[in-house]
């Protein structure tokens, strides 16, 4: 019986996981339709789409309380309710709707965000990063088609873009159903003092993490918002463009299932090791397209799989560098608050740059040279050490 419970635990992380992004990057392709439908600016529209991250960022904080009340299942459970209703009246005509499911798919994704890996590290210990490898995948790999099958859902349907963002709420409703079982149980975190540990906000460590997360985030989002863009004053054609962000994107796959497999079997030298290896692919993927830009497929490609390492080994380091789910939680939520501030910011700021410059060059040399950044924060991070403790 407990063997099953745990199965269809399992079962249910990955199908969370599978809502953390189509929800979001089913948007940026039929983005031109929704615009021309409500008459909406370009700059409203950068607003819309950046919303759910800048939610992120303002409710992570609140997870830990969340789950402390409630505990972990329940919160989750209510998240993914929050989630099917708001992807559902983002997609009701009328334009006050959009803005307010979009407020509240990203208010419970930012839960989820927080709280999965607090889950991860309390059921499976031992095994936090292939766990986090393997959810991610599942984000990565949803996020990918949710964005491929968006244009072609709009133009069979006779409702739009508005069907093309709506299905996504079953998605939600089936990851509600198969985790119903868990709701049973109100497991609430430990909370004793020794449990809550030093605060992470307090703890260098905590800033190493936050920090290293808030650099992988911003590269990542500036990345998937500006690449095509990039490729093109680059001389690719837009459909070629749009293609090498899909194969970054599932390119991003086999870095989530290459870093759990290594984090699985690591030792502490070998997570420094890998730590400076998957940053050292952004570095090479970021300066390769501002130096030699005519082989852009593989600089997408190593991008791909560059993010994809970073995100697992960020959200890893949850667990990696706390004593408990409690402190997981609350390093979660820290570094996900500010981590998302900037990814939300620093597309903006690669844009503001761009028209600045009237070109590429400057805004990807700061961006490699954040890279840079984060490799150091990544020798940082690998250490084998606790919030709690430092």
């Amino acid at each position: 019986m407990r063997h099953t419970r745990y199965g269809l635990l399992f079962v249910g992380v990955l199908l969370i996981a599978a809502n953390l992004r189509a929800a979001i990057t089913s948007v940026g392709p039929v983005l031109s339709d929704l615009r021309a439908d409500l008459g909406l600016s370009g700059t409203v529209a950068s607003i819309l789409t950046s919303t759910p991250v800048f939610a992120f960022a303002a409710l992570s904080p609140v997870a830990p309380a969340v789950a402390a009340r409630m505990g972990i299942e329940r919160a989750l459970g209510l998240s993914l309710a929050v989630l099917s209703v708001g992807v559902v009246i983002r997609s009701v005509p009328g334009t006050a709707l959009l803005w307010t499911g979009t407020v509240l798919l990203g208010a419970a994704i930012a839960l989820i965000n927080v709280l999965l890996p607090s889950l991860v590290k309390r059921d499976y210990p031992d095994a936090v990063g292939k766990t986090t490898g393997l959810y991610s995948s599942v984000q990565s790999g949803t996020a990918a088609v949710a964005s491929g099958l968006a244009v072609p859902i709009a133009g069979v349907a006779q409702q739009g873009w508005r069907l093309s963002l709506g299905i996504w709420a079953g998605l939600a409703v089936i990851a509600f159903a198969v985790f119903l079982p868990q709701l049973r149980s109100r497991t609430l975190p430990a909370v004793t003092p020794a449990a809550r540990g030093r605060t992470p906000w307090r703890s260098l460590l905590g800033w190493e993490v936050t920090l290293f997360m808030g650099f992988q985030s911003t590269v990542y989002y500036t990345m998937v918002t500006w690449w095509p863009s990039i490729e093109r004053d680059h001389g690719v054609s837009a459909t070629a463009a749009g293609w090498h962000l899909f194969v970054l994107q599932m390119m991003s796959i086999v870095g989530n299932l290459g870093t759990a497999t290594m984090l699985h079997r690591r030792t502490a030298p070998g997570e420094r090791a890998i730590a400076v290896t998957i940053t050292g692919l952004l570095f090479l993927s970021v300066g390769g397209e501002l130096l030699a830009p005519g082989v852009s497929l593989l600089w997408a490609a190593a991008s791909g799989v560059g993010v994809g390492c970073c995100i697992v080994y960020a959200l890893s380091l949850f667990g990696l560098r706390t004593r408990n789910s409690t402190q997981a939680a609350a390093l979660s939520g820290m570094a996900q608050s500010v981590g998302y501030l900037l990814a939300g910011l620093g597309p903006v700021l690669f844009s503001l740059l761009h028209d600045a410059t009237g070109g590429w060059k400057w805004p990807l040399a700061i961006l490699l040279a954040l890279v840079v950044g984060q490799m150091l924060l990544a020798v940082l991070v690998s250490k084998d050490r606790y919030v709690a403790d430092a």
